[in-house]
């Protein structure tokens, strides 16, 4: 019997109605091992470094205040929550410091996203605290900082809590019950005068404790860590709490993902970011490890830029840049020395950060004390830019793609200093780029929008820019990496537009052509646990709709080009009611084109735009990506509705063929309804499993 081809063989499956994927996916579902991270957080347990400066009581709630010994200080009290008023204050140090009980609206989510947590009756009462700081700049203007939580998020909210805060100078933080919920970091300074009043609500506090030298918070060790389940659209835990800009790396084994930790999108510090370096890693993708911050901030003029992990003289390094423009002037920071160096001797120069004067600006670095973790400042400031880009390339250079406030590629036979300028005007810079060989092919990749390629024996002026050809894999992940791991794979990483400045962890796996353009697939190591899968049905013959119960699933079924290998499938994803803020994934095989779009019961939508077109992916919205790869024959479509209360909406994360994914968000939208309606094309094996997290 002469063996059968693969074309036949597809044609056979398809005809006897069995998915591409079944065959593989009965033996995943068998060996399924779950994803799970081990964090870091722990209960925080308090040392008082003396007795309290002052107490209010039940009996006596006011009282006269001292002014601190200290800058930090530290206010303790006990709160019983027997009901969740309109509004009221509880705490108050006047023209220092607020404590409110409040409803919050439903639907406002700016900063803090206190409606990821709703009480059963859908309310959102909070406990918030506002401390009034006189900034260092902006003319000495005194700003209230608030931080709080929506009681909803306690796991008995009623009864009584004890509440911490805590101001060190570099944070502002909230405890309740040894649980860190929620911190912010300052810029500027209480004003205090020689003696204050302060009082509680005694109907609500019952004792109030304040501390100057403030108290002194450890965190207590556990013996079981903590664990959060899955990795793919995964967020720190809390409320307000997200995934900023990713680099990754991969040595020894271990993939290493460095995020910028985002709090309030980009808000915290009146609107600087006050972002820094947070760190996971894995060896099996399967279990991951948070470790300590890689850049913590400490100090108040420190904000954070996106950098690059890399190696150099054997040690595990990351860059970084420092933001401080976004607090100070540029002329009372180092940048004006660190570029007046260059200029003169057409390299950077040795410059640290404390003997320069003004505030430390520009590129630095930080070095893993034991080659995987454990990262310390060097306190260098090697480069004026301030998103530094830092690799070794693979004919051994140390080189940098400059961004914000730089560009163009530069290279340095040291870390710390002599960076010359190799190419000025290539990349063009912007927020952050990154370079990477594949085989025969160089490629560089800047944040939202940019993408050049080349092969790799061509000289640098050879890059060709792959957005304009439409050949480009932007998908909605924002300022995406890229690393080669083991077995010559390569794993595009990035985050989802959600707020301002973060969003969820989104990883995929890439996928090379020969002629060297580059797809992307899910990664099966990663993609999230499901429950059993049921058939919605075996051949679609009409527009269909089908009710869903589970805020979040997978969905997956068959497309089958007819003869002339065109028509479109759509699937619009709908509420429970009606069609507001629902979302249409439109495939078009004539035009080989997706996109995401409003969505509508009665019609296709019309056609969105690509990245080459104007279109914005990187937005995470509406937009179409277009040469699609094998769509000629019968494919698989995979779709993942991820519906959060903290993403207040749905992400939507499509992958066609194994060679493309594409996802969106769309708030406000809980899908309970899917539509699918198709033209001059069958759809088979429509299947739906609900996520198990």
């Amino acid at each position: 019997m002469k063996k059968m081809s693969a074309f036949y063989l597809i044609s056979f499956l398809w005809m006897t109605g069995i998915s591409l994927l079944s065959a593989c996916s009965k033996n995943q579902e068998q060996v399924h091992v779950p994803v799970q991270i081990q964090l870091l957080s722990s209960p925080w347990s308090f040392q008082a470094p003396s007795s309290p400066s002052t107490t209010l009581t039940v009996t006596q709630p006011h009282g006269v205040l001292p002014s601190p010994a200290d800058t930090a200080f530290s206010v303790r009290f006990t709160i019983d929550l027997n009901d969740f008023p309109q509004e009221r204050r509880i705490l108050e140090i006047p023209r220092i410091l607020r404590v409110d009980l409040r409803q919050h609206d439903p639907l406002d989510r700016k900063n803090q996203n206190y409606p990821a947590y709703r009480m059963p009756d859908g309310t959102v009462p909070v406990l918030e605290a506002n401390l009034s700081l006189r900034l260092p700049v902006e003319d000495q203007v005194v700003k209230e900082m608030p931080i709080g939580i929506p009681l909803a998020m306690l796991e008995n909210p009623e009864g009584k809590h004890e509440v911490v805060l805590h101001f060190s100078g570099v944070r502002w933080t909230l405890y309740i019950d040894g649980e860190l919920l929620d911190n912010e970091f300052p810029l500027g300074y209480p004003v205090w005068e020689k003696q204050v009043s302060w009082k509680i609500d005694p109907m609500y506090v019952s004792q109030a404790d304040f501390y100057s030298p403030a108290l002194k918070p450890e965190k207590v060790t556990l013996h079981t860590p903590r664990l959060s389940p899955e990795i793919q659209y995964w967020t720190p835990p809390g409320h307000n709490t997200w995934v900023g800009d990713v680099a990754t790396f991969f040595k020894d084994g271990r993939y290493h993902i460095f995020y910028l930790y985002d709090r309030r999108g980009h808000a915290s510090k009146f609107g600087r970011g006050a972002h820094y370096f947070e760190h996971i890693s894995t060896t099996d993708f399967k279990n991951w490890t948070e470790h300590p911050a890689a850049t913590p901030i400490e100090e108040q003029w420190e904000t954070f830029g996106t950098g690059t992990p890399f190696m150099v003289d054997g040690k595990f390094c990351i860059s970084y840049g420092l933001h401080t423009t976004r607090i100070y002037p540029r002329e009372m920071t180092t940048l004006p020395a660190l570029w007046d160096y260059y200029e003169k001797h057409g390299v950077t120069g040795p410059f640290r950060i404390g003997k320069t004067p003004g505030f430390p600006a520009g590129s630095t670095y930080a070095i893993s004390e034991d080659g995987v973790s454990n990262f310390r400042k060097t306190g260098i400031l090697f480069h004026p830019c301030e998103n530094p880009s830092v690799y070794t390339d693979p004919e051994g250079r140390l080189r940098m793609l400059a961004n914000y406030g730089s560009r163009g590629t530069w290279e340095s036979s040291s870390i710390d200093e002599g960076w010359y300028s190799v190419n000025p005007d290539f990349p063009p810079g912007g927020d952050c780029t990154f370079f990477f060989r594949w085989g025969a092919y160089d490629y560089i990749i800047g944040g939202f929008n940019g993408m050049w390629s080349k092969p790799a024996f061509m000289p640098e002026t050879s890059f060709k820019d792959v957005v304009k050809e439409g050949l480009d894999f932007y998908n909605g992940m924002c300022v995406p990496a890229v690393t080669e791991i083991s077995d010559g794979r390569f794993l595009l990483s990035g985050w989802m537009f959600l707020v301002n400045w973060g969003g969820c962890l989104l990883i995929n796996e890439l996928v090379q052509l020969p002629d060297g353009r580059i797809g992307t697939k899910w990664m099966e190591e990663i993609i999230p646990q499901t429950g059993v899968a049921s058939i919605l049905t075996s051949k679609l013959t009409q527009p269909t709709s089908f009710d869903v119960k589970e805020p979040s699933f997978m969905l997956t079924f068959d497309v089958v080009p007819k003869a002339a290998k065109n028509g479109r499938v759509g699937v619009t994803l709908l509420p429970e009611e009606g069609e507001s803020n629902s979302c249409e994934w439109q495939l078009a095989l004539s035009a080989k084109r997706a996109q995401y779009s409003a969505g509508q019961a009665g019609n296709f939508a019309g056609e969105e735009k690509t990245l080459r077109e104007g279109g914005s992916p990187q937005g995470g919205r509406d937009y179409a990506i277009e040469n699609l790869i094998h769509v000629e024959e019968p494919f698989t479509v995979r779709m993942i509705v991820k519906g959060s209360e903290k993403f207040g909406g749905s992400v939507i994360d499509t992958e066609i063929a194994q060679m493309r994914t594409m996802l969106t968000f769309r708030q406000n939208l809980t899908v309970g309804k899917i539509l699918f309606r198709t033209e001059d094309v069958e759809v088979r094996n429509i299947k739906l499993a609900p996520l198990t997290h």
